[in-house]
């Protein structure tokens, strides 16, 4: 499974086409290679983006669940949003109007890597959110578990 890292910042044309940085590109696996699968983001405002081998996995997942659960009912309904998105010959993908309308985007997006997957955020947007990620982190004292012995 893809691994994204970093913050880059790209420009978005007057057709709604970005360049989705090359070091994500590169870290897809040769199966999603050719395009991401992209969702408005349920908490935030912002474009959560993967390969599809995440999203396979996010649905192997969600139908481990128990049938008619409510949990199973509500977290399906991310299913039938998922759009992939076809890179042209230059690495750029079109984004739909309703999700740049959701994370309100204009002229310019910043791609937040999430390890497996990727944000799509407007530029202040971002800056607060990570302002506000960052000062839960020292209100909060939060720290990550133990890492895996090697």
């Amino acid at each position: 499974m893809a691994v994204f890292l970093s913050t880059y910042v790209n420009k978005i044309d007057r057709k709604g086409r970005v360049s989705v940085p090359a070091a994500f590109r590169a870290a897809l696996t040769p199966a999603s290679v050719k395009s991401i699968v992209v969702y408005r983001a349920v908490k935030l405002a912002a474009i959560e983006a993967s390969g599809l081998d995440r999203a396979e996995d996010l649905s192997r997942r969600i139908d481990r669940l128990p049938e008619l659960s409510d949990e199973r009912d509500a977290l399906s309904a991310i299913l039938g949003e998922l759009r992939p998105l076809d890179f042209d010959g230059e690495g750029r993908i079109v984004l739909p109007g309703d999700l740049t309308r959701h994370a309100n985007l204009t002229a310019t997006a910043v791609f937040v890597g999430c390890g497996p997957t990727f944000q799509i955020w407007e530029p202040e947007r971002f800056r607060q959110h990570q302002e506000e990620m960052r000062a839960r982190i020292r209100e909060r004292g939060l720290t990550l578990p133990p890492g895996e012995p090697q």
